[in-house]
């Protein structure tokens, strides 16, 4: 198994380390060359996902990591990740990749609680601890679309088909269960993209 991590800008080094931790093999990727290798998943980081969009079009790597997404490559967008996977973006006509069937909200928590932690349920994972850091979440979903967890009262991760999505930073606590439950979804859904 060989997971991507988007590196063009925001909290990728840390997913890195966590893939580390788990013993995990993983690239950086920056520019469109760097999708040449072996890939079995993609993390999709937190940062301002406007940047990240915008650097994704400069580097030629928006429509090659949209067809290896809509090809069926595992996906874990966590934070600004997530607003790129989104379907629809709350005030904004744009979208980045569109590949699952929400519709979040940017910054949605208030400046006061801007940045927090608190723990909560993720299904099939138990209570786990979150890193909420200017989070959007989630919300509404589509029929397809499974909601994995849920803070007061707020939709923050969800899944449909190879794609999952945190509105928290799972990489920013030493529980790497959410990265682990993503990791399966790439052993059991995908074989590799060469």
């Amino acid at each position: 198994m060989r997971i991507g991590v988007l590196a063009l800008q925001g909290g990728f080094a840390e997913h890195i380390a966590a893939l580390d931790a788990l013993g995990v093999p993983n690239f950086e990727i920056r520019k469109s060359n760097d999708l040449h290798g072996d890939m079995d998943g993609l993390i999709l980081p937190g940062g301002e996902s406007t940047v990240i969009g915008r650097l994704l079009r400069e580097t030629g790597l928006f429509e090659p990591i949209r067809s290896l997404i809509d090809g069926g490559l595992p996906v874990f967008g966590t934070c600004a990740g997530m607003i790129l996977l989104a379907k629809e973006i709350e005030s904004e006509p744009a979208v980045y990749f569109g590949s699952i069937g929400i519709r979040v909200k940017r910054n949605a928590f208030g400046r006061q609680l801007g940045s927090f932690q608190t723990e909560g349920s993720f299904s099939g994972v138990g209570e786990i601890p979150m890193t909420f850091i200017r989070a959007p979440y989630i919300e509404t979903a589509g029929q397809n679309v499974s909601i994995l967890s849920s803070v007061d009262g707020r939709k923050v991760a969800a899944e449909s088909g190879n794609i999952l999505v945190t509105a928290f930073h799972p990489e920013l606590t030493n529980d790497l269960r959410v990265l682990k439950y993503f990791l399966e979804k790439v052993k059991q859904g995908h074989s590799g993209v060469k």
